[in-house]
């Protein structure tokens, strides 16, 4: 009975231990974000002994060996060091996070691979990523000048590279040696979920080997790679951007060849429309030489390439070392994104100079990003944010087209006035102010409304283009927002029309045209021709046809959500003025109001006055000279 005793206590114990065991081990578990991120160091550490141990190709004898660095230093002089390393291959280093991945080259030491993560190139069906940097279409070179009378180019010359992990940083350093403790280095940190990484240039005991009494010169050339629908379009908002002269900020004549050099720049930006790269530098540079060439000569050949650009800035040696600390910025030009850096660099959008930018950024990103926000999808937000524009100046349109009805029913009495003055225009003049004032009609009443809408439509001419969030989002039978919506592909092309037929510029002719036939044919109805002018009447119904046309050709390659807004937009105007006609404004009650008005002793404005006065001044001139005659 005690062995079967002591058995059993041995087994409940064994059970117990057994139990503490496994719930130690299952407290202490790794959570699934600490194992996520004890992957990726691990990848990051397998990266970084891949760089440690790249070989040379050359036989590893002295004879080799002596033979090699000989050649090297008769060609590079002391930077011949770097030839001899084992780093001196054309490998490449990747770091990447959840947004960018980026290649950087042995030989040079820049980067020759940046893919913008979660964002696809323009073709259907296409998983191909939005690459800005690809196939050598980069580079950047410093020029050393050596203190043998040599210049080296850095993009030529080989860098050690080491990688490493700080935090949840993964830093690249590249060295680019004339020895052991002598060195030009690069070096390249990235943090998490950021499309900016940091970038700084720096040297060390070169004073013997580079010649410290000047600058040296730096190059970033890029080709920049079509990634969107239309090549029109996206060429079109392409362009390098900068920022110079403490808070000025600038860019170079888009579609043209042309170059600028500047002073204390503090940033440059190769602009490609919804995607962009940027350097900045906390130290500006001194100056700056910028030059930008269009690569599109013909839209139906020339598809890969939109512009070539260039930029070459100095670099000041301080106590005979470098020692820069800059960015780089590869990624979308998303308003939100770009601004969050408070370093202006939402300045590189084409929002619109004075009230047009300010409008942009202020009320029409916001309320289009809460509209969006909501979930309706963009089309319907498009729509939406229509409908509010409309709405809001709905009073401006009122007003419009209560002085368009006013003129129309005072016609038959200014055409009295043409007739009974037709050999005296001044008094002619007089007479028609003098039936305004009476009759309490403002003749510029009608142009005012249209005035202060003008700011609100050329904003938003500016306010499509920038939205980045438009960007491969479908509506009805468009596919992408941010460009044109083909639903017949042509087999030939027509001079600035293109080679495809969008639907909704279509609908948005159609739609201006009975715009304009409603509004334009009463103004034209209102307005008596003027002695020795031109008959407005005809060249506003000349235009009711002109204008259709041209924003037909006009929009054809632009972006769809544009078109669409024009479409819903004069739809809405539309609807507008036919309740305000049949069910607001009445032309019998407006004569009425006229014939009373003119009953009624009216004070003149010091502005009437002072117009009568000239007009009877300068009849009375008129007057004076042909009694003289």
């Amino acid at each position: 009975m005690e062995e079967k005793k002591l058995d059993l206590n041995s087994i409940i114990g064994f059970v117990l231990i057994s139990g503490i065991l496994i719930w130690m081990l299952w407290s202490n578990a790794p959570t699934p974000e600490e194992l996520k991120e004890k992957e990726k160091k691990e990848q990051v550490e397998k990266q970084a002994k891949e760089v440690k141990t790249v070989t040379s190709t050359v036989a590893s004898t002295p004879e080799a060996d002596s033979l090699k660095t000989a050649q090297a230093q008769a060609q590079l002089g002391s930077f011949g060091y770097s030839a001899t390393l084992p780093s001196a291959t054309d490998a490449v280093t990747e770091i990447k996070n959840e947004v960018l991945s980026l290649k950087i080259s042995n030989k040079g030491g820049y980067i020759v691979d940046a893919t913008v993560l979660g964002f696809d190139q323009f073709e259907k069906n296409s998983k191909k990523a939005v690459q800005i940097i690809k196939d050598n279409n980069a580079s950047l070179d410093i020029a050393l000048n050596t203190t043998d009378n040599r210049t080296l180019h850095t993009k030529d010359m080989y860098f050690e590279p080491k990688l490493t992990i700080e935090g949840k940083n993964q830093v690249l350093t590249l060295q680019l040696k004339a020895g052991p403790d002598q060195f030009l280095e690069y070096r390249y940190v990235l943090k998490p979920n950021e499309y900016m990484l940091d970038f700084a240039i720096r040297s060390q005991g070169l004073e013997k080997v580079v010649n410290t009494a000047k600058p040296l010169d730096l190059e970033w050339q890029l080709k920049t790679y079509r990634n969107e629908k239309s090549v029109m379009y996206e060429n079109r908002y392409t362009d390098i951007h900068f920022e110079y002269e403490g808070g000025k900020d600038n860019s170079l004549s888009v579609g043209t060849e042309d170059e600028d050099t500047v002073n204390d720049v503090s940033y440059i930006a190769f602009h490609q429309h919804l995607f962009a790269s940027i350097l900045l530098t906390d130290t500006n540079f001194k100056t700056a030489k910028f030059k930008s060439e269009n690569l599109v000569k013909d839209e139906k050949t020339d598809t890969i390439y939109t512009k070539k650009f260039l930029a070459q800035v100095p670099l000041e040696f301080k106590n005979g070392a470098l020692n820069y600390n800059m960015n780089w910025y590869y990624g979308p030009t998303k308003y939100e994104v770009l601004n969050s850096y408070d370093r202006n660099l939402d300045e590189i959008l084409p929002l619109g100079w004075g009230i047009f930018g300010w409008l942009n950024r202020y009320i029409f990103i916001p309320v289009f990003g809460l509209i969006s926000s909501i979930g309706f999808g963009y089309g319907i937000s498009i729509i939406l944010l229509t409908i509010l524009v409309k709405l809001i100046l709905s009073p401006v349109t009122y007003k419009s087209f209560l002085s368009q009805a006013k003129m129309k029913v005072l016609r038959p009495e200014i055409a009295e006035l043409n007739e009974k003055f037709k050999d005296n225009p001044m008094k002619k003049q007089q007479e028609t102010m003098k039936l305004y004032s009476k009759a309490g009609v403002n003749p510029m009443a009608g142009c005012l409304p249209a005035l202060l809408q003008m700011p609100v439509l050329y904003a938003l001419i500016y306010f499509f283009p920038s939205v980045f969030d438009l960007r491969q989002k479908s509506f009805l039978w468009a596919d992408d927002l941010s460009s044109y919506d083909n639903i017949i592909q042509l087999p030939f092309y027509i001079p600035f029309y293109g080679n495809h037929v969008s639907l909704f510029p279509i609908l948005a002719s159609i739609a201006i045209f009975f715009y304009m036939k409603m509004t334009t044919g009463d103004q034209a109805m209102s307005t008596p021709p003027q002695e020795g002018m031109p008959d407005m009447g005809k060249i506003m119904k000349i235009m009711i046809y002109i204008s259709p046309i041209m924003m037909l050709f006009f929009f054809n390659n632009f972006a769809s959500g544009m078109s669409l807004y024009y479409f819903i937009s004069n739809l809405i105007t539309i609807g507008i003025m036919l309740v305000i006609k049949k069910y607001i404004v009445d032309e019998k009650k407006i004569h009425a109001q006229i014939q009373e008005n003119k009953t009624k002793e009216k004070k003149e404005s010091k502005f009437q006055r002072k117009m009568r006065e000239m007009m009877e001044q300068a009849e009375a001139q008129k007057a004076a000279q042909q009694k003289k005659k």
